[in-house]
């Protein structure tokens, strides 16, 4: 329904935010690697990194014996189906992860990234423990960003495409838009879309950035902000 554009919000604590940008980076580094290889070995390189519950569960021998079946609960997060599912979890993280990155600080907000991608991923697990389908995509440790943000910035002000018949811009609160998007969500778990997308992980890591968001900011900065 919104399709957010750029924010209103400019970063006050830190002169640059390089992890965030350098989290992009690499994300896109790794789908231009895994769209040069062939088609056998992308499909195996998903197996190998993506997060798939069936070989958490030791159903299905895990593919990497040097690599710990748990690490998948992060690297999940950094391969993509296509460049749409690509560009789409970027621009998203490109909106609104400099300001938690602001509000975090540099190395906590690190951490709080790829916490969020493996909380996601253990929602998606503890809700699939039979599927052998993999998880991929950093829409989970994406979606905990934008629980920080709507926690943090309720009220700052994002410049999104609205669909009501024909594409509309707006400029609306924070809390508007990604309350919408996280309403829609538990809609679809709802009424048990058949469609390919991890709607526990949106859910998981969601819920999990607000979390982590008021235990890892910094003291002085308060929450619902961005007046």
């Amino acid at each position: 329904m919104f399709f957010p554009l750029h924010d209103r919000n400019s970063i006050k604590h830190i002169k640059f935010a390089y992890v965030n940008y350098s989290l992009i980076a690499i994300t896109i580094l790794a789908f231009i690697v895994q769209s040069s290889l062939s088609q056998i070995a992308e499909n195996k390189a998903i197996i190998s990194f993506g997060m798939v519950p069936v070989i958490i569960n030791d159903i299905v021998p895990e593919p990497l014996a040097w690599m710990p079946e748990e690490m998948t609960f992060i690297t999940y997060a950094f391969l993509h189906a296509d460049w749409l599912h690509l560009s789409s979890n970027m621009l998203f993280l490109w909106i609104f992860g400099d300001n938690i990155e602001d509000a975090l600080g540099h190395w906590r907000y690190l951490i709080f990234y790829l916490l969020s991608a493996a909380f996601a991923g253990l929602a998606h697990y503890y809700m699939n423990l039979d599927s052998s389908g993999p998880l991929i995509g950093a829409s989970g440790a994406v979606a905990g960003v934008m629980g920080a943000y709507v926690l943090l910035f309720p009220f700052a002000r994002l410049f999104v495409l609205a669909k009501i018949i024909i594409l509309i811009p707006l400029a609306i609160p924070a809390f508007w838009m990604l309350g919408v998007w996280i309403a829609t969500q538990f809609l679809y778990v709802l009424i048990d879309s058949e469609e390919a997308i991890a709607w526990w992980a949106h859910i998981g890591g969601f819920i999990s950035g607000i979390i982590l968001a008021i235990l890892l900011k910094k003291r002085d900065f308060p929450i619902f902000g961005g007046r």
